[in-house]
């Protein structure tokens, strides 16, 4: 993967994710704060478990250095958190910190002036790494505090494939598919997938599209917005023979990805299913979901299969990119407590907490897990990466994509739709 400094439109099409970073400390204290006062609000869209565990911990400690400082934290469910987050920055009153997806939406608030440019001194850029700020940057500047790294690929469950006699991971789509039907001859759902929350269906879609489109027509996509390639309908041909398939669990159009034992995740976590699509994130959701809310013990992990004749590098990864942005009016402390979640100390713990890989290189000893050090291997490997499709493309197209999506997926649409409802959404800006 090739480093590069990014305009703007480099940093919307997101092409690399964080690994590398050095350092130990962040902030003018050497804590992680230039010191401060008053009360700073932040907005995640962790909702329970230790991920919401871990920013009241981070807040604690914080106000423990900093007694004239306290930090707010709201959970806001993922799906309600990009609405409510746009109404709130419209109408000027947004937290002080929030998540950030990157890409296009990124792009979009810098453009609206709504986002603050972070300030970081050379510790910072230590801890986080410069790859990683590159994936948040646009002109050169930082407009994101990245904290971990986000491959995408398939999770599943060790034991489900020794029963059904799956003796390695697929890295084929004819291989996914001989494993779909053994999973199905031993009456377990082969593949979960929430397709009522729409964007994790839409990610098989992403993942057909890489493998079929090569990064060139991916980055110009990126910049015009221009869907014309053939790759775009052949990445859907390609989910339509999945489909045919019977892959997903019964009643996926109506399930969600991450609530309850009966979503996506808590399938997994049940092992009432085998397979879900899925970002690095999703081992921190599983651990919550298990009947005794600890990690899932055989949980494992593999890049997305390889499609015959697709044009994409077969290596190609899927991921986010994104971070905490600070608001316009966001005070300097709110940049003092961004500095302290990536000193090593705080991104042990945030890596432990979510189940996932730290930017900071020198927090990554906790990595021990075998699903995050498969990902970690594939990601290294990878030949480039792409953002989030419905991240880089933007609100409109993004959500056009992923509604496009879900109706072929629910017999409502075909491949042509896609391109054909992604292009009307475009052409409206």
């Amino acid at each position: 993967m090739t480093r590069r400094t990014r305009s703007a439109t480099a940093a919307a099409i997101g092409l690399c994710l964080a690994l590398a970073a050095v350092g130990c400390a962040g902030g003018d204290d050497g804590d992680g704060s230039s010191g401060g006062q008053g009360t700073v609000t932040l907005w995640t869209n962790a909702m329970e478990g230790r991920g919401a565990e871990f920013w009241r911990d981070a807040a604690k400690a914080y106000h423990e250095l900093h007694p004239d400082v306290t930090i707010k934290i709201q959970s806001v469910q993922n799906e309600d958190l990009d609405g409510k987050l746009q109404n709130a920055l419209n109408s000027n009153s947004a937290p002080d910190i929030f998540l950030q997806r990157g890409g296009g939406k990124m792009q979009a608030m810098v453009d609206a002036g709504q986002i603050k440019e972070l300030e970081l001194t050379d510790t910072d850029r230590g801890n986080v790494g410069e790859a990683a700020l590159e994936g948040v940057s646009i002109d050169g500047k930082v407009y994101a505090m990245p904290l971990d790294t986000q491959p995408e690929g398939i999770y599943y469950s060790k034991d489900l494939f020794e029963k059904a006699g799956i003796t390695a991971p697929p890295t084929t789509m004819d291989e996914l598919q001989d494993a779909v039907a053994k999973l199905k001859a031993i009456k377990v759902a082969p593949i979960a997938v929430g397709a009522k929350d729409a964007w994790p269906a839409a990610h098989w879609y992403y993942n057909f599209a890489l493998r079929e489109c090569n990064q060139e027509v991916m980055q110009e996509a990126a910049k015009s917005l221009t869907f014309d390639d053939p790759c775009w309908t052949a990445a859907g041909d390609d989910l339509a023979d999945l489909l045919d398939t019977e892959p997903f669990q019964k009643g996926f159009l109506t399930a969600t990805s991450q609530q309850g034992a009966g979503s996506s995740a808590g399938m997994i976590a049940n092992h009432k299913a085998a397979m879900e699509l899925m970002g690095n994130w999703n081992p921190g959701v599983i651990a919550d979901l298990t009947p005794d809310k600890k990690p899932l013990p055989d949980l494992g992990w593999f890049p997305f299969p390889s499609v015959s004749g697709g044009k994409g590098d077969p290596t190609a990864i899927m991921g986010g990119a994104g971070g905490y942005s600070l608001s316009k009016n966001a005070p300097k402390e709110a940049l003092g407590f961004l500095q302290f979640v990536v000193t090593k100390e705080q991104q042990e713990a945030y890596a432990e907490a979510f189940d996932t890989i730290p930017v900071n290189k020198q927090a990554q000893g906790v990595v021990t897990e075998p699903y995050n050090i498969s990902a970690l291997e594939a990601f290294n490997k990878a030949a480039y990466s792409m953002q989030f499709l419905d991240t880089v493309y933007g609100q409109n197209v993004g959500n056009a994509m992923n509604i496009a999506v879900v109706n072929l997926m629910a017999g409502k649409g075909t491949s042509a739709d896609i391109v054909k409802d992604v292009k009307a959404a475009a052409e409206k800006g």
